[in-house]
């Protein structure tokens, strides 16, 4: 019989958390990472009588202690194994697009599936990236780099970007990751003929290290994709330690809203209004100021919200100036604020105007060139209406959602498909027209959904 494992035993007491809640959280937080898993209190009970934990599940047991205590549980602390916490960011970035890549062409399922870290949120309000600037500067090589190679890099991202709103986060998920790794990685390690040039290449770059991110987001695959995103923005910190960092804090605000982990939330998502304030085109600060919104309405403050809100419509309006080229690509601005106000509004629980703002989204992404964007905005647009008990529309919309997800590559866009059939399965049973219709259309994509 092996010892019984006392660290675990007593991280869990302090916690003050039940076998079975502990149970629940870690599968939770494997299904994350796009990892099923069956845990049961028995398996808890297993592990503090000394068994051994499989696979990533160790990892997935620190952090689901880590968002109950509200601190960081690592495994060493629990008294299983010693894998490090992964809770700093790489000394060099470089180097990181690197091991990143090389991870995801092997396909390591350490790495594919890493749980999304709630203790490393907060991780860029105490980045240094002055000390490690000066350390890129230090080792970079000979070499010619012009401004016709950082526009191909622009160009093959936007092509990229442009797939993935058509066809879902995997379709290209390695040629572009072996880009990064092989192209673009190497190019930035040259000796540039003018910093200009140089902080527009990392710009580049952490443009593609962004979208990247985003693809593993849209697999479910959030530990990785948070790996990403930490790389992005430390890359855009060598192009623009303002506006473009802003934007990438903004990418990591909205990974843990959707995640459902507003712990930090808000103090990123101000640090990211602070940071771009009067340094970036106003319509930039619109996407900015409704991230804030979405991170006060999370967190409760519904009136810092409300005034949020309200700012970002403001901004969102005045086009004065030419949109920031790494804010472009998160599709027409007007859209993306009203989505992002609509799923603030909601949190809020005031439907009937998420509703409006759903709707001015909807009329923004056509479903062609935003195809997943129009797709997920149709199913938000339905909860929104069936939380006001008009269910036969909301069935109505659902159907035309499924219509547009049909050949995405999209795990995000799979999980709707899922919670619309169960939705449609009540329905049908309290004899909603079209439900029983709506139920065996939602099994039949599920059958075939990539």
């Amino acid at each position: 019989m092996p010892d019984p494992n006392a660290q675990l035993a007593a991280v869990i007491a302090e916690a003050g958390i039940t076998y079975n809640a502990l149970a629940c959280v870690i599968r939770a937080v494997a299904a994350e990472a796009g990892e099923r898993l069956s845990t049961r209190p028995s398996a808890v009970a297993y592990w503090v009588a000394g068994g051994t934990p499989s696979g990533q599940t160790p990892l997935y047991i620190a952090e689901a202690l880590t968002r109950r205590m509200k601190r960081t549980v690592t495994v060493d602390e629990i008294g299983l194994g010693s894998a490090g916490t992964g809770w700093a960011m790489p000394a060099d970035p470089l180097a990181a697009v690197a091991d990143l890549g090389r991870y995801v062409m092997l396909r390591r399922r350490d790495f594919l599936h890493s749980a999304f870290s709630t203790a490393a949120v907060a991780l860029p309000l105490t980045y240094d990236h002055e000390a490690v600037a000066a350390t890129l500067h230090a080792a970079a090589r000979q070499g010619s780099v012009g401004a016709g190679e950082i526009d191909t890099i622009r160009e093959i991202t936007e092509m990229f970007r442009t797939a993935d709103d058509k066809l879902g986060g995997g379709h290209g998920l390695t040629t572009v990751t072996t880009y990064l790794t092989d192209t673009v990685g190497p190019l930035l390690k040259a000796r540039f003929p003018s910093e200009d040039l140089r902080r527009q290449a990392y710009g580049a770059a952490a443009q593609l290290a962004c979208l990247v991110g985003w693809k593993h987001h849209d697999l479910s695959r959030e530990g990785a994709a948070q790996s990403y995103y930490q790389l992005g923005y430390q890359l855009a910190c060598e192009a623009d330690p303002n506006g473009h960092a802003a934007w990438m804090l903004r990418a990591m605000t909205h990974q843990a809203l959707d995640l459902g982990h507003p712990h930090s939330c808000v103090e990123l998502s101000e640090e990211a209004l602070r940071r771009a304030k009067g340094k970036v085109d106003r319509r930039t600060e619109a996407l900015l100021l409704v991230t804030c919104a979405r991170a006060y309405g999370a967190a409760g403050q519904n009136a810092k919200a409300a005034t949020a809100l309200l700012q970002a419509e403001q901004a969102a309006a005045n086009t004065s100036d030419p949109v920031s080229p790494y804010a472009a690509g998160s599709g027409p601005i007007t859209a993306t604020v009203a989505s992002h106000t609509a799923k603030t509004l909601t949190a809020m629980r005031e439907h009937p105007a998420a509703e409006r703002h759903y709707r001015t989204a909807l009329a923004g992404r056509a479903p062609g060139p935003y195809q997943r964007g129009h797709a997920l905005t149709l199913v938000n647009l339905a909860q929104s209406v069936a939380a006001q008990h008009r269910h036969e529309e909301a069935v109505r919309l659902w159907h035309r959602s499924l219509e547009v997800m049909n050949g995405l590559d999209s795990h995000r866009t799979r999980q709707q498909i899922t919670t619309i059939r169960a939705a449609s399965a009540g329905y049908a049973r309290r004899g909603v027209p079209g439900a029983a219709a709506l139920t065996q259309r939602a099994t039949d994509l599920l059958r075939t959904h990539t």
